[in-house]
């Protein structure tokens, strides 16, 4: 079978690519579905919410529950598009969801997902080593920030046609088994991880792309060899405002994105705020 995937099918890739960026959303508000629960979605507002994940790896649903705290409104959407496997990582809550909110005390005070601060461009999961990759991804808002907390996506799969179309050989370097390493997260001279190797862009079994990436500076190690820094420059040059691709916003009360890991970033807000999000990080990939 064809994979718009393989660099040796440019005639598969030239068709996927065309029905790619044919009427791809240019804003937050294209990607919006409004819904009357999360937990309960109609038919109709799954197919909607399906039918844009399906071209952009993403949706945003805006539910009535406001500033319900429950949970559920995460879990059970998540459950009617397949998430079901969630990665109890480090600093998840006891249920595995992860509550966002500025934190005072360790260890969450050491991660910047629970301070105010900026988070760089990633996707979620990066350090995971490559036998636990987070495939789906939803953000529930309870409360947003007064000020702040705004985030930024990209789609991976439009990074990978502009990669693709600037040089093949860019694909060729991410793909390599070694191309992005994170060292080993050591606390208190404890080792709670190893180092976690591997390629920039995934094929998985299904034939659905998958990457992991952070733009972080410090505790990360790419390939050393020039075509690996410049597929690394390239790719940072692209995640801004000038990318007709690019889409930014910031979720109200009740709001939620759902997608496949795509790549994506946040703002800071101002210090104390009683901004909280709920994140769910998947093993699986959503089923559409």
């Amino acid at each position: 079978m064809n994979n718009p995937f393989d660099l040796n099918d440019n005639g598969a890739y030239e068709q996927w690519r065309e029905q790619k960026l044919r009427d791809y959303p240019q804003s937050l508000g294209d990607i919006v579905v409004e819904v009357s629960d999360p937990r309960q979605l109609s038919d109709a507002e799954r197919k909607k919410l399906a039918h844009i994940i399906a071209k952009t790896n993403m949706a945003v649903y805006a539910g009535k529950t406001g500033d319900d705290p429950d949970k559920e409104i995460l879990r059970q959407l998540g459950l009617q598009f397949g998430l079901e496997n969630l990665d109890h990582n480090m600093c998840a809550d006891g249920d595995a969801i992860s509550s966002l909110e500025q934190a005072d005390e360790e260890p969450r005070t050491g991660y910047i997902p629970y301070t105010n601060r900026p988070i760089a461009w990633h996707t979620d999961g990066y350090y995971n080593h490559l036998d636990r990759q987070i495939h789906g991804l939803l953000l529930h808002c309870v409360r947003p920030a007064r000020e702040g907390g705004m985030n930024q996506l990209l789609d991976h799969e439009i990074a990978y046609i502009m990669l693709r179309d600037e040089n093949p050989d860019y694909i060729r370097a991410f793909e390599h088994a070694e191309a992005m390493s994170i060292p080993p997260n050591i606390v208190d001279g404890e080792e709670l991880r190893g180092w976690a190797r591997g390629p920039v862009f995934m094929l998985q079994a299904d034939g659905s792309l998958h990457m992991r990436y952070t733009h972080r500076k410090r505790n990360i190690e790419w390939r050393d060899d020039e075509l690996t820094r410049q597929a690394v420059a390239f790719l940072g040059g692209i995640m801004n405002s000038d990318n007709p691709y690019y889409i930014e916003g910031t979720l109200d009360s009740g709001q939620g994105l759902i997608c496949n890991n795509v790549l994506h970033t946040r703002t800071g807000f101002e210090e104390n705020s009683q901004r909280l999000l709920y994140r769910g990080r998947y093993f699986d990939r959503i089923r559409l």
